[in-house]
């Protein structure tokens, strides 16, 4: 029995969409505990060295097509590697010097609402309803609202810039796979990506001067160990896990649990107690984020009542 089919007869619960949340949410966490302790370009580059060649012996493992071959393929890994892995994380790591991990994860949460904003103009894809450019909207005013720029406990508007910048470039990013025909597998494409993008990060790291010899700690060595594993292989594997299972309208809605899960694990490792004005703001982003994919959710919430009616007598 191969990897693949160990997965599909494995339970899918509730409690494996938690941990996906979890590992996502956490990620902010170990984001901003690792940027303390080493250069953030350096550090992200590290993480997706040894991300991608774990889920390149995933995708081995797992059977399917696991080389990059047509042109389709190579525009994929390009997409991935330049805006998901290289351009989201440079700006995401450098903007968390600055930024809580729960204020992080609530504005990266926008990506949804920027995919949907952008892609008409990308795609060339049909204008958003009314509805959907209200949710884009609220969605910015949470932002507003979670980093309180100019107030006295708000975010430097230089970090909120910079992590809004890693939301826009995920956001580029998966449009632009959209784009492209491929044939190789999905973990050997994400693994490709990573590994090409961490190159671009080592270079990136020497571009901006960082420091290349590495003052290892057992902080350090703790959260990009977690980053690695955690974030980068197990979650990768629950999250096309859920999606065989309960399909993507579904598992779309872990982004809601994400910016939670920031705010729990913060609040246990830095004490972090969010404001009322960020309270509002995670509220508005995930309203706006409902505004938006209010058809998906609907789709979702269609499912679960007739799966729920199907298992009541």
């Amino acid at each position: 029995m191969n990897f693949s089919s160990i997965w599909r007869r494995a339970p899918t619960t509730g409690a494996l969409f938690v941990l996906l949340a979890t590992l996502w949410g956490g990620s902010f966490v170990a984001i901003e505990a690792g940027v303390k302790e080493w250069p953030p370009l350096l550090f992200a580059a590290i993480r997706y060295d040894l991300a991608g060649v774990l889920v390149l012996a995933v995708a081995v493992v797992g059977g399917g097509r696991s080389l990059p071959r047509t042109r389709g393929d190579l525009g994929a890994v390009a997409s991935v590697a330049v805006f998901v892995i290289f351009a989201h994380h440079a700006l995401l790591y450098v903007g968390q010097e600055t930024v809580p991990g729960p204020v992080a994860s609530a504005v990266i949460a926008l990506s949804p609402v920027v995919t949907a904003l952008l892609a008409p103009y990308v795609l060339g894809a049909g204008e958003l309803e009314p509805v959907q450019y209200l949710g884009v909207a609220v969605g910015f005013l949470g932002v507003i609202a979670v980093t309180d720029p100019g107030g006295s406990g708000g975010i430097p508007v230089t970090g909120t810039l910079l992590v809004f910048g890693a939301t826009v470039a995920f956001a580029l990013g998966t449009i632009l796979l959209r784009r492209v025909q491929t044939t190789v597998s999905a973990a050997g494409l994400q693994g490709w990506g990573m590994v090409a993008g961490a190159g671009l990060l080592h270079l990136g790291s020497r571009a901006l001067g960082e420091q290349q010899a590495l003052v290892v700690s057992p902080a350090g060595l703790a959260t990009l160990a977690f980053l690695v594993v955690g974030p980068g292989v197990i979650a990768f594997v629950l999250y096309f896990r859920l999606l065989d299972s309960v399909g993507a309208t579904r598992t779309m809605l872990v982004g809601y649990l994400e910016p939670i899960a920031a705010a729990g694990l913060s609040f246990a490792v830095f004490g972090y107690v969010p404001t009322e004005g960020a309270v509002l703001g995670f509220l508005l982003v995930l309203g706006g984020f409902t505004l938006v994919e209010g058809h998906t959710l609907r789709a979702a919430a269609g499912d679960v009542l007739g799966r729920l009616r199907t298992a009541l007598p």
